[in-house]
Formats: structure tokens, C-alpha cells, sequence
């Protein structure tokens, strides 16, 4: 900043003026063997991001200034009065007043929990603050004596259409403009899931790619092995479904399905979001031919056939509700609905091992609706809007 000639703030027009200040650092430049050390643990960081970190490490630690001069925000130094903390010394300690708020909720030992052997600590994060959670807050948390992170799963930034999100065309997409359309957080939350792996990876939020997806795979596909198989339960079996599954067909489609939890499992563990929703949709696609094979709405004019529609339905019932199983970690409050339609509590993975027999479902009312284009139309002016009046 002393090189520039005659320099002045472009806001106020005033002046830069040097002074002389006191600050408060921490000694990070101590913390580098142990920083080494635990940066080379199995699965504590992606590749690339742990070779990003040991830079830093080769070219020698400096300490870590932790104060900002007056005015700022946040919190002041205990015995200064025109002193304050880093916001990135003080911010992530707010992740265990979060969890300190947690265990008073629920009546758990905050302390305990936390420097427990068997308590696993991750953060997800995005790649433009990953020195701040992969070498100043550990070294915070060792030198503390508190547990430091398990591992770190870092992620690459949010772009629209192709670009970096711009206030000017509207897809500087807040959270609250996405709701106060009328979005469902359930197509953003499998969108992005079906686009995520544990690479550090820019994502593409493109609003064709976001609508066709939506409207093909989760409604279209997941949702419709539902409607397409409860009418007929709910109208001629009163509600019921069948008390054991004898069909061929139907058997070795519940035996494909289940047989995927192991796989799907360590894809999930292993943060491969998108393989795992990729592998999950192409069982759904199965279970859709095996609707279009066994051809239900043909089977319900026979009336020497119902046996069979009975068979063919409570299979669909139970293949979608494996299914359920499979999306809850990725769309759990669309799957709180099944829960309801199928009448059943809460399902868990233990629940692929049995299947749902002789068992009572409520009728079946829409789970989601479609996505119309002119509701994105609606969100991009929305933020336009906004922005104009900021």
C-alpha cells in the first residue's frame, strides 16, 4: 500500500494514514510438527487438498495474527477495549457453542461427547477456506487440548448456468429467493447430491439440466412406482398388501435391489454422492420395466388375474419403499412422506433385511409436483428485483 502514489479511498475520498499498532499473535510457527503429523493421517484430507496444505508447511510457518484493530465486530480481547478477536479464530469455535446448545437440548455431557475415543468429528468446507480449517484450527484445538477433526471433506465453489453466480442476471441465488417460490429444498438437495463427489469440484447449477432431472428422476420415476402400484391396492385389496411374495420376477427384483446396500453404503461413506444416486436410479429404471412388463392396469380387468395384480403391486410397494431407504440420506424429508403413505415408523438401513407384508398403507396422495419452467423464470427476476432494491 506505500507504493501507490497519492492513494485515497475510493468510497470516502479520504486519505490512508500509517499508525502504529499492537496485535496479538498466535504461534503457529511451533505447531508445524504436529501439523505435519496430522496432516498425514489415512482419509484426513482429499489429495490435492493435502498436497495445497504441505505448500505451506515447505515454505515455513509464520505466526498467526489474531486481532483486528477498532472498529470491528465480533469479540473483544479480554482486557483491551479497542482490540477483537480474528473473525477466523472466534468462528469456528462457534461450531462448539452449536454443539454445547446440542447437548443442553437433549441432556448430553458436552465435555464427554467431545473428547470421547469413539466421537468422530468432520467438517465439510468449502476450498476457499481450507487453510483456516486444515492448519490454524487444528493447531488451535491441539495446543487447547481438544479433539481436532477426523477429517475434512472439502468442497469447490457454486456456479449458474456455466458462471459464477451475478447479481445482474439473477442467479445470485439466496436461499430464502428459492424458498419464497415455492422451490421444494428437496430437488436443490438432490440435484447437488446427484452432481457431488470427494473431489474438490466446482458444481454447475444449470436451471434445464436442474428442471429435467428433477421432473424425470424423482418424480417421474421414483414417486410414479408409487402412484402407479397404491390405486390398485387402496381400491381392491382394501388397503393391504399381500401376505407373502411367491413371483419369480418379483422376488429376484427385490433380491437385486437389496443386494446393492453394501455397494451403496461404501458410496455413501466415501462421499461418492453422485455414483450412489447414479446406481439408485438405474434400480428404479428396473423396477419401471418390471411395471411395464407386468402390466397392473391390464391385470385389474381380469377377474381370474387378481392374485396376481395383488403380487405384482405389493412387490412395487416394497421395491420403492427399498428405494426410500436407499434416498433418505440425500432427501430425508420427502421420505419422512413415504414414511406416512406407507404408515410405517421411521426406516433405517437394518429395514432392507425385511420385507413389508400383509401390512396396512394409507391412500397415496402427491409426494411432489413437477417443476414448471416459469417458476425459475420467477426466482431469476426475483433476485434481480432484490438486488435493484439493495
Amino acid at each position: 500500500p506505500t507504493d501507490l502514489i497519492d492513494p485515497y479511498s475510493t468510497v470516502s475520498g479520504s486519505k490512508p494514514v500509517l499508525k502504529s499498532s499492537e496485535h496479538y499473535f498466535f504461534k503457529l510457527s511451533e505447531c508445524s510438527d504436529f501439523l505435519s503429523t496430522w496432516l498425514d493421517a489415512n482419509n484426513r484430507l482429499q489429495a490435492e487438498a493435502k498436497h495445497k496444505m504441505q505448500e505451506w508447511l515447505n515454505s515455513g510457518l509464520h505466526d498467526w495474527d489474531i486481532s483486528r484493530d477498532k472498529p470491528y465486530f465480533g469479540f473483544e480481547i479480554p482486557g483491551t477495549t479497542d482490540k477483537y478477536f480474528y473473525v477466523w479464530l472466534d468462528a469456528p469455535v462457534g461450531y462448539f457453542g452449536s454443539l454445547l446448545h446440542y447437548c443442553k437440548t437433549n441432556n448430553l455431557d458436552f465435555h464427554q461427547l467431545l473428547n470421547s475415543d469413539t466421537t468422530e468429528m468432520y467438517h465439510f468446507i468449502g476450498k476457499d477456506i481450507l487453510y483456516f480449517h486444515a492448519l490454524f484450527w487444528p493447531a488451535v484445538l491441539h495446543c487447547a487440548n481438544y479433539k481436532t477433526p477426523t477429517s475434512l471433506f472439502v468442497h469447490g465453489f457454486l456456479t449458474v448456468n456455466g458462471q459464477k453466480m451475478s447479481k445482474s442476471r439473477g442467479t445470485f441465488i439466496t436461499g430464502r429467493s428459492y424458498l419464497s417460490v415455492g422451490l421444494n429444498p428437496t430437488f436443490f438437495r438432490y440435484y447437488i447430491a446427484g452432481k457431488s463427489t470427494n473431489k474438490i469440484e466446482d458444481l454447475d447449477l444449470s436451471f434445464d439440466d436442474f428442471i429435467a432431472r428433477v421432473n424425470s428422476e424423482l418424480v417421474g420415476k421414483f414417486v410414479n412406482i408409487a402412484s402407479r402400484s397404491s390405486g390398485f391396492i387402496s381400491k381392491l385389496f382394501e388397503g393391504k398388501l399381500s401376505n407373502s411374495i411367491s413371483q419369480t420376477t418379483g422376488i429376484d427384483l427385490l433380491t437385486q435391489i437389496t443386494q446393492m446396500k453394501n455397494e451403496l453404503s461404501r458410496l455413501y461413506d466415501e462421499r461418492e454422492y453422485a455414483k450412489a444416486l447414479k446406481m439408485i436410479m438405474a434400480s428404479v429404471d428396473n423396477i419401471n420395466t418390471y411395471v411395464d412388463n407386468n402390466k397392473p392396469w391390464l391385470l385389474a380387468k381380469e377377474v381370474d388375474k387378481q392374485n396376481e395384480l395383488h403380487q405384482v403391486c405389493s412387490v412395487l410397494i416394497n421395491a420403492f419403499r427399498y428405494i426410500s431407504i436407499y434416498l433418505k440420506p440425500v432427501v430425508p424429508e420427502l421420505i419422512q412422506q413415504v414414511e406416512v403413505f406407507l404408515n410405517i415408523a421411521p426406516l433405517l438401513w437394518a429395514d432392507l433385511n425385511a420385507q413389508l407384508l400383509d401390512h396396512q398403507i394409507n391412500p397415496y396422495t402427491h409426494l411432489l409436483t413437477r417443476i414448471e419452467p416459469q417458476i425459475i423464470d420467477k426466482l431469476i427476476e426475483l433476485n434481480k428485483s432484490s438486488i435493484c432494491d439493495q
